[in-house]
């Protein structure tokens, strides 16, 4: 593996590595979580403490720019007329820490444990985000200036949907105009795996409400007789699968785009392990065992509807004898290209109204526009210059690979700036963010401070940025 210092930029991230994760630590201190109005304070403490960084690391413009939400960082550092430029993305918000307790130590109080650093956020994504400004901040101590020019995005509500970026981007396009989009955020597939991802499913997410009688009723007095909305939603609920699991919504599947054969190439040669991921997940394998190809093309290639939350009634110690008023259900579908949220979503509220039954009635409430599937052109020039050095830093060629999950920058900057990003995060997919215990492994911070100097070095040689 190509990890020792090759110049005298790697050199002074080398040297300065302690100094790097003293940042990384106070960062994942401040709360900065999107989705819940209580943690406000926080969201605008982490966009004032990059903001300070982003100035020290040499960019002479940065700016909090307004986006109707919380505010998104933009930052500019062009000394190079002519030369290539890069667009850097990022996100400082992160997930609830819920549930804390199962937390091993508070997920706001950083702590290391066998060279990993624990900590809300960590990996998904401020831990990858920091390494691009700290690359830049040492190109500005050994050589002044960048090898090329750099702008960057950071937005506060990638956690929560994102539901101000894409009106942000088109508002800016001409300040953020750039010749390829180098995101910090994603994650390497496996740990064991070298990748990196070329296509994202789309997202789009929605509450269902069943709602009977106007208050709680007594269950004694008015059982057998009045609607029970539990006992309603259950039903609707089961209605949207069949027994394998398969979406059953009429016109849920409509206008699916073919995936690129790379992808199907990859689902093969990743020889993907079905028993061992159920045995990693703690969950029981299902009987018959699907085969490792079959998995990774639900996982990568179809669309989901999947339960998130359920509510109605008294949940709490003991017993309760109550018909609950109103049940209610979050769910998020992440979608393939070919597939609109918008139509997802109606084909959804009319597979349950055409199945609600009187006496009870129905609302179904979309959250956000959602964001529709992503997919880079296999040819980009600054796609192939990764990986080629992915191998060089990891010690093996990178395999192209689909997500699951979904990021909707992708889409976003295809369609309003007309470049393609390249996906150069040195998470993991294994390192529970979204869950308790998040973390990043230091080894991967410190490989991707090195690999990132190197990318931004041969970016900057030729024109192999542009699209």
């Amino acid at each position: 593996m190509s990890t020792e210092p090759q110049n005298a930029v790697e050199a002074d991230l080398v040297a300065r590595e302690g100094e790097a994760l003293e940042t990384l630590i106070a960062l994942c201190r401040i709360p900065s979580v999107s989705a819940d109005p209580a943690f406000r304070g926080g969201i605008a403490d982490a966009a004032a403490f990059l903001a300070d960084k982003l100035r020290s690391a040499g960019f002479p413009v940065v700016d909090l720019v307004e986006t109707g939400g919380h505010p998104a960082i933009v930052a500019e550092w062009c000394p190079h007329p002519g030369a290539p430029t890069v667009l850097v993305y990022g996100h400082y918000d992160v997930q609830p820490p819920d549930p804390l307790d199962r937390w091993h130590t508070p997920p706001f109080e950083p702590t290391i444990r066998d060279d990993r650093l624990y900590a809300r956020g960590v990996s998904d994504d401020k831990g990858p985000m920091l390494i691009p400004i700290l690359v830049a901040e040492a190109f500005k101590r050994v050589r002044g200036a960048p090898p090329l020019n750099i702008k960057m995005i950071i937005e506060g509500e990638e956690e929560s949907g994102s539901p101000h970026f894409e009106p942000t981007v088109e508002r800016l396009k001409d300040r953020l105009a750039a010749d390829v989009v180098l995101s910090a955020d994603g994650a390497m597939w496996r740990p064991d795996l070298p990748s990196v991802t070329v296509a994202s499913r789309g997202l789009v997410a929605l509450d269902v409400r069943v709602t009977g009688a106007a208050k709680d009723l007594h269950s004694g007095r008015h059982g057998g007789s009045a609607p029970n909305p539990v006992r309603t939603l259950v039903r609707l609920l089961a209605s949207l699968h069949d027994e394998a699991g398969r979406v059953t919504v009429e016109g849920f599947w409509d206008a699916p785009v073919p995936p690129d054969p790379a992808i199907l190439e990859a689902i093969a040669a990743a020889k993907f392990d079905a028993a061992a991921y159920f045995a990693a997940m703690g969950a029981p394998p299902p009987s018959p065992l699907p085969s490792g190809e079959a998995l990774l093309t639900r996982q990568w290639l179809e669309p989901t509807l999947e339960f998130n939350g359920i509510s109605g009634g008294y949940a709490g110690a003991g017993t309760k004898t109550v018909i609950p008023a109103s049940a209610s259900a979050k769910i998020t579908c992440r979608l393939v290209p070919g597939q609109e949220p918008e139509a997802v979503v109606e084909a959804i509220a009319a597979h349950l109204a055409a199945r609600t039954p009187s006496g009870t009635r129905l609302e179904v409430e979309r959250h956000g526009p959602g964001n529709r599937a992503f997919a880079l052109d296999p040819e980009l020039p600054a796609l192939k210059t990764a990986e080629a050095l992915l191998g060089e830093i990891l010690g093996a060629a990178p395999l192209r690979v689909a997500m699951g999950a979904t990021i909707p920058i992708g889409e976003v900057f295809k369609r309003h700036l007309g470049i393609g990003t390249v996906f150069f995060s040195f998470s993991t997919s294994d390192e529970d963010y979204h869950a308790p215990n998040e973390f990043m492994r230091l080894a991967n911070f410190r490989k991707g401070c090195l690999a990132w100097a190197r990318l931004l070095e041969r970016l900057a040689e030729g024109s192999t940025a542009r699209n």
